[in-house]
C-alpha cells in the first residue's frame, strides 16, 4: 500500500535515507512488534517505535502507573497514576502517531500464554525487570522462532543483545541464546531489584532507545545486528563495551543434548 501524503511528510527524514526510502518505510508500516513491559526500557522503545511508523505494536504489562515510575518511565504522566500501564502507553502513542495500531495485553507474560502472545508479531522486544521472566521470554522466542531484542539495566549500567538461535552464525553454529550468556537462572536475591538498589532515571532511556534502534534495523534488514554480541554501557564512565557471545553446546535449550523442550513453568522458578 503506497504511503499517503501525510505519511510522506511525517516520515520524510526516514525516506531520504538510502537505507530506508519509501519501500523501507512501507516495510515498517506493515510490521509488528511485541514489547514486553511498559516500564523503564519499554517506555522509550514504545515511543520511538511508534514515531518510526511501526504499524502494529503489542504491549504486555500487568501493572499500573505509580508515582515512583515517573522518574524513568517517560511514556507515563502524573495524571495517569493508577491507570494501567498498557492504557497509559497506548494513550501516549496515539498522541505521537495515531496511525499506529496498539494492542494492549494487560497481563503478565507466563509460560502458559507466551507463545500465543508472540505468535501474532514479527519480532519481540523484552524490557522486563527480572531474571525468571527474561529466561522464559528468551526460551519462548526460540520456540516461536521470533527474533528477540533483549536488554537489562542496573544502577548505572545496561546491556543489550539480539537473539536469533534458530538461525546460523557465519561459522555455521547456531546463534547463541540468552542461556549461552547467563547460564542458569540466578537464585532469588543474587541481584537486588530496582526498588532496592535504585536506577538512574536517564539510563533506561538510553538503553531502551538502543533497543528501538536494533528492532528497527532487524525489521528493515539493514546494518549489522547484535546477534552473537553483547553491548554494555557504563553510564558513570560514559563508556560502551562489546563482547562476543558464542553458542554454548552445553546449554539446555539449544545445545547438543537439549533438555528444555517446552515452556515448563518449573524451569522459571527462582
Amino acid at each position: 500500500m503506497p504511503l499517503t501524503d501525510d505519511e510522506i511528510e511525517r516520515y520524510a527524514r526516514h525516506i531520504v535515507l538510502p537505507e530506508v526510502g519509501g519501500p523501507g518505510q512501507n516495510r515498517l508500516k506493515a510490521s509488528s512488534v511485541l514489547v514486553i513491559g511498559a516500564g523503564g526500557l519499554g517506555a522509550p522503545m514504545l515511543l520511538y517505535l511508534a514515531a518510526a511508523g511501526v504499524g502494529r505494536i503489542g504491549i504486555v504489562d500487568h501493572d499500573t502507573v505509580s508515582l515512583s515510575n515517573l522518574q524513568r518511565q517517560v511514556i507515563h504522566t502524573t495524571e495517569r497514576v493508577g491507570l494501567a500501564k498498557t492504557a497509559s502507553a497506548a494513550r501516549q502513542i496515539a498522541a505521537i502517531n495515531p496511525q499506529v495500531v496498539v494492542e494492549q495485553h494487560q497481563t503478565r507474560i507466563t509460560p502458559e500464554n507466551a507463545l500465543s502472545l508472540m505468535a501474532g508479531y514479527d519480532i519481540v522486544a523484552d524490557g522486563c525487570d527480572n531474571f525468571p521472566t527474561r529466561f522464559m521470554v528468551s526460551d519462548a522466542a526460540f520456540f516461536a522462532r521470533k527474533v528477540l531484542v533483549s536488554a537489562a539495566v542496573g544502577q548505572f549500567d545496561g546491556q543489550i543483545s539480539t537473539f536469533k538461535p534458530f538461525e546460523k552464525a557465519p561459522d555455521g553454529t547456531p546463534y547463541p541464546t540468552y542461556r549461552c550468556f547467563v547460564g542458569e537462572l540466578p537464585p532469588r536475591g543474587s541481584f537486588p531489584a530496582c526498588e532496592e538498589a535504585g536506577v538512574m532515571g536517564a539510563l533506561p532511556g538510553i538503553v531502551g532507545s538502543l533497543q528501538a534502534m536494533e528492532v528497527i534495523k532487524e525489521l528493515l534488514g539493514i546494518g549489522e545486528g547484535l546477534a552473537g554480541r553483547i553491548l554494555m554501557y557504563d553510564a558513570l564512565w560514559a563508556r560502551f563495551f562489546e563482547t562476543k557471545l558464542a553458542w554454548n553446546p552445553e546449554n539446555p535449550l539449544t545445545g547438543k543434548s537439549p533438555s528444555i523442550k517446552s515452556l515448563d513453568p518449573a524451569n522459571y522458578r527462582d
